[in-house]
């Protein structure tokens, strides 16, 4: 399952894991990346709230938690290859995966197609 937030993050929902990255409509906003700053492992993380930076040529950008839970692993590629997000922001261009620590939060976020709607709008 994933889900997708005002933000423009999505959560790709595997068991108690979170995987997040942003959006293909997030990524043309921004245009080419240049620079992305990770959390660091074992950080905790609350919804909404800053966890990592993107840069382009155009501004800088924060990502934001789409649940709370704990930083677990992050993906280093995308640091010294931001264009992996270009080429698949929801497979390779993830940025981090995180425990979730409360699955209530859930419902707080949007549908594929309530996301598509939104941006849409």
């Amino acid at each position: 399952m994933i889900k997708f937030t005002k933000e423009h993050e999505w959560i790709k929902i595997e068991g108690n894991i979170g995987i997040v990255g942003i959006t293909a409509h997030a990524k043309t906003q921004l245009g080419n990346l240049v620079y992305i700053e990770l959390p660091k492992i074992g950080t905790e993380v609350k919804k909404g709230k800053e966890i990592a930076i993107v840069e382009s040529v155009k501004a800088a950008s924060e990502i934001y938690a789409p649940l709370s839970g704990e930083i677990i692993e992050t993906n280093l590629k995308i640091v010294d290859n931001p264009s992996l997000i270009d080429e698949s922001p929801q497979d390779q261009g993830w940025f981090f995966k995180l425990r979730i620590q409360n699955p209530d939060e859930l419902t707080q976020l949007m549908s594929e197609e309530s996301y598509k709607s939104y941006i849409n709008d």
